[in-house]
């Protein structure tokens, strides 16, 4: 199938202790015997499978790297062909030189997510597991890698396979009731055929409305902390964070510019942005940062939205409130630690009252009660403990949003009394659907592109 050698830095280019490159394909083992050079004289090619051997590698005649050789023999290898795994010191000129070394006896420089294609055109890995790979790698949260991993063992894999063998199952079902109609096996199929496709789409549906909460762990939820100047939203950030990321004063106008950073909110990643305070300046510096919140607040998932609770509502937060009446808010009022003036009958005509939440960040009070909204946010409609099989791509996303959408056809040519043979059309466009998820029917050139994203060594 693959005939050529390909090699590749498979660890970060910088100054470390190990420096890892990476060599897969035909002639793994022949390669890098002819630049290897034990002290002992043993050879990788009578290396047992799975052991390292101790030596240097050598250019011309000369040292090169102290280094450690991993040999990996098909099929049980990452990406099931040979493959030898150069262990040098991490600086960025001896990892480049052994490179070169590895290159110059005769492997070709590593596409980017080559290893990796690799391994799912040789049937190591479907491609569901083959992009979780990405996944745990940019994992942000330890809920981030559980899916990752869990994707990676083959979960969603699973349940998309037995979703497809239950359809194929229909299909076949069906084409008996076609080719042999003297067995009067007509009626029978349509029951059959109704009760399983409805089964079918319960499972469909349930993935996609996991989805949105399997995006959120991948990437983070994007959320800006909004309201006017010196109403406490650096110091929500820096309480987010658990550390003094954002300069706090008592000074409205402090903060100039967004402030991007990341925060694990009961295994979440959040993307919270910290925006300048939004109100009328004549300060040019103040302006862009006030137009700069706006076009953060129109990009983010949810919506922190600050009133201060000591000077009750202000026409800035009227503004405001008119602004995020349709979108996914948590409104905070803060600094409750000192007598309110908030009228809450006049914010409730533009935030249900389940979205309003008192705290004082000065006291620390409300952070927990803060945290537990989002999480329920991100939760909604799947219930905790659903990492095993979440959906974190648009693209799974959309493949079985088509495959619901054959299953739903089905059942309405089912309710219309239409031939089965109507229905298996259907039925196979949602398996191949489904087959577009672990690559089973997938365009050559989506693959590409899809492995296109992974870094060189991986």
């Amino acid at each position: 199938m693959i005939d050529d050698t390909i090699a590749a830095i498979s660890t970060p280019i910088g100054v470390a202790g190990i420096g890892i490159v990476r060599v897969s394909g035909r002639d793994a083992v022949n390669i890098v015997e002819k630049i290897f050079h034990s002290p002992r004289d043993r050879k990788p090619g009578e290396a047992r499978n799975h052991s390292m051997l101790y030596g240097y590698i050598k250019q011309e005649g000369k040292i090169v790297d102290e280094v450690l050789v991993s040999v990996m023999r098909a099929p049980h290898s990452f990406t099931a062909e040979d493959v030898v795994e150069i262990n040098c010191h991490g600086g960025v000129v001896a990892v480049r030189k052994v490179l070169e070394t590895v290159l110059n006896a005769g492997a070709r420089p590593a596409e980017p997510g080559e290893f990796s294609k690799r391994a799912f055109l040789n049937g190591r890995i479907d491609l569901a597991q083959a992009e979780s790979i990405i996944d745990l790698i940019n994992a942000k949260t330890e809920k981030s890698l559980k899916v990752a991993v869990n994707q990676l063992e083959g979960a969603l894999s699973g349940e998309v396979k037995t979703i497809r063998d239950d359809l194929l199952e229909l299909i076949a079902h069906i084409e008996a009731g076609i080719d042999f109609p003297e067995h009067d096996i007509e009626d029978v199929s349509r029951s059959r055929i109704e009760m399983k496709t409805r089964e079918v789409l319960d499972r469909l549906k349930q993935l996609i409305d996991g989805a949105e909460t399997g995006k959120v762990l991948r990437e983070g939820l994007k959320t800006a902390i909004i309201g006017k100047p010196n109403v406490g939203k650096s110091s929500l950030l820096n309480a987010l964070l658990k550390e003094k990321r954002a300069i706090v004063t008592d000074i409205p106008g402090t903060t100039r510019d967004a402030i991007e950073e990341v925060a694990s909110i009961r295994g979440i990643p959040v993307v919270v942005v910290d925006t300048a305070g939004i109100r009328e300046t004549e300060d040019v510096v103040e302006k862009l940062g006030v137009e700069r919140s706006r076009e953060m607040f129109e990009e983010a998932d949810l919506i922190l939205f600050m009133i201060d609770a000591s000077t009750g509502l202000t026409e800035e937060d009227r503004e405001i409130l008119t602004l995020i009446k349709e979108r996914k808010v948590i409104c905070i009022i803060n600094k409750t630690d000192i007598r309110s003036h908030i009228d809450m009958s006049e914010v409730e005509k533009y935030i249900d009252r389940h979205d309003m939440l008192e705290m004082s960040l000065l006291r620390g009070q409300g952070l927990d009660k803060l945290e537990e909204k989002i999480e329920k946010i991100v939760y909604a409609g799947i219930g905790c403990g659903r990492e095993d099989t979440m959906v974190s791509s648009i693209r799974h996303k959309n493949a079985l949003a088509k495959a619901a959408g054959s299953v739903e056809a089905v059942l309405n040519a089912l309710s219309a009394n239409l031939p089965t043979d109507c229905m298996a059309i259907d039925l196979k466009a949602a398996v191949d659907s489904l087959g577009e998820i672990t690559g089973e029917t997938l365009d050559e050139d989506l693959v590409d592109q899809i492995f296109s994203r992974f870094c060189i060594g991986k």
